[in-house]
């Protein structure tokens, strides 16, 4: 979910017996867990929202620390999604809870069915620093939810954050229950040598590679929410105005360091000027008309470290050397981790900014003639994350779904399809692996047992010895039901 980069050295601020003995506790406990009943577990998730509700201007602080997040930002795209994911858990959970009666076929006469939902046991959550808080507590309380207990490794980028999302933790639920640990990957080296019963990693492709490694090691499930390059369309029957605000406030939002941000966009020929001339207006009117004001407004995120400002005006750079054009932005400043929101088209398909996911403010514009190419060109790459189409053709919205493959699309929109916890959200392959939200992730955290109770079953009028009669009643059955 987050693009690879090198990781900044950290402190370790566990060592390799604090985990192990916090892994055993919650082992001991997690069995208690299994029998708790939804009062309980919504009183958990109650309990983590008056914390929540407490660290609110810390977590402003730590935000703004971290990489300048504008306050409007942290209430939109961290504290929504985890208040919205709360409360619907708290809603729906005795819902979720409630076993699920299946039908009986017409071979199993006399028997009842039905699928009982029950805590996966001791899960880890290893979450990014792009969302800290967002992508922290969203599956955190879906492991509540199940019944889960959980140790949470929060990401060394983001430090300031890190320190009050463990805080959070710790005055929320006792260490055997759920407890979180900081430091780097030597933290996240030792947490995945435990024999973990589910593991809910969010990150990038090369790193899920890694952890579902170790995961194999135990036969731990796993939910991997990765990323990718998300590919936008915009077709010749467009709203051109809207779709650039849309598309723009999608990839600018977080200085463009979101999994499911636009990651290049596909403009038919027909209104490449026009879409051009409204996403430049788009940029002055969100961000400032000048480079100076620009550099200077509070409402735009600022890249998270060094090595990521380095690795995406490297990108830039790269794809302005191999004849690339800039319409908009470009301006870099590395004392200030600032890159300008930029727009680039004429774009060599050897540049890197073609072949890596971007996760920065700079987005990629290609003319098209041909829908069938931009499929073609689509489904040459790994599976992205999300798709965005715009288009009032509702032929060419079905071809283009039909056609290809991604974690989840929105069409006349941008991000829309994270926002509804009735959907599932994850990828597809490079992508990701499995899903999150609402009742998704509640099954993510969860086994599904499969109970049948037989009452007056006819099946031991086929048990042997297979005298004729035996015989006659098993081929008269395989006929009925063959």
């Amino acid at each position: 979910m987050e693009a690879s980069i090198e990781m900044e050295p950290v402190a370790f601020a566990a060592t390799e017996t604090d985990i192990e003995k916090t892994f055993a506790k919650q082992k001991t406990y997690a069995p208690s867990l299994r029998i708790s009943n939804a009062e309980q577990r919504i009183q958990k998730l109650k309990n983590l929202k008056a914390q929540l509700d407490q660290h609110k201007a810390e977590i402003y602080q730590a935000c703004a620390a971290d990489f300048g997040k504008p306050e409007a930002e942290v209430d939109l795209m961290e504290f929504f999604p985890v208040y919205a994911e709360l409360n619907d858990a708290v809603r729906q959970l005795k819902k979720w809870m409630k076993p699920k009666r299946v039908a009986t076929p017409l071979s199993m006469i006399g028997t009842s069915s039905f699928i009982q939902y029950e805590p996966k046991g001791t899960s880890l959550i290893i979450s990014p620093w792009n969302y800290p808080v967002n992508l922290t507590f969203c599956p955190l309380i879906s492991a509540i939810a199940a019944g889960c207990t959980a140790i949470v490794k929060p990401s060394e980028m983001t430090p300031n954050l890190s320190k009050v999302i463990c805080s959070i933790i710790e005055a929320s639920f006792p260490s055997e229950e759920v407890a979180a640990f900081e430091g780097g990957v030597e933290v996240s080296t030792e947490l995945l040598a435990q024999p973990f019963d589910h593991i809910f990693f969010t990150g990038a492709p090369q790193i899920g590679k890694i952890v579902m490694t170790a995961a194999a090691k135990h036969l731990s499930s796993v939910t991997l929410e990765l990323g990718g390059k998300s590919p936008v369309i915009v077709d010749d029957s467009a709203d051109i105005k809207q779709a650039a605000k849309s598309i723009l406030w999608g990839k600018f939002n977080n200085a463009g360091q979101t999994c499911i941000a636009p990651d290049y966009l596909f403009v038919h020929e027909s209104i490449r000027d026009e879409f051009i001339n409204n996403a430049k207006d788009i940029i002055a009117h969100y961000y400032g008309k000048t480079a100076e004001q620009q550099q200077s407004t509070v409402d735009f995120c600022r890249i998270v470290n060094t090595n990521h400002y380095r690795r995406v005006a490297g990108l830039l750079d790269d794809a302005l050397d191999q004849g690339a054009s800039l319409i908009a932005g470009g301006v870099k400043d590395e004392a200030t981790r600032y890159v300008a929101p930029t727009l680039i088209d004429n774009v060599s398909s050897a540049a890197d900014i073609m072949h890596e996911e971007i996760f920065g403010p700079i987005l990629p514009i290609i003319t098209y003639t041909d829908i069938d190419h931009v499929v073609d060109t689509i489904n040459s790459k790994p599976k992205p994350l999300a798709l965005y189409i715009f288009s009032k053709d509702k032929n060419n919205t079905q071809h283009i779904l039909k056609t290809t493959t991604a974690g989840g699309t929105t069409v006349n929109g941008i991000m829309l399809h994270f926002s509804n916890f009735n959907l599932p959200f994850g990828g597809v392959n490079n992508s990701g692996i499995g899903s999150s939200h609402g009742f998704h992730g509640f099954k993510a955290f969860s086994h599904e047992r499969a109970v049948v109770k037989n009452h007056f079953s006819l099946a031991t009028m086929l048990y042997p010895p297979y005298k004729p009669r035996v015989k006659k009643m098993i081929k008269t059955t395989l006929k009925l039901f063959g």
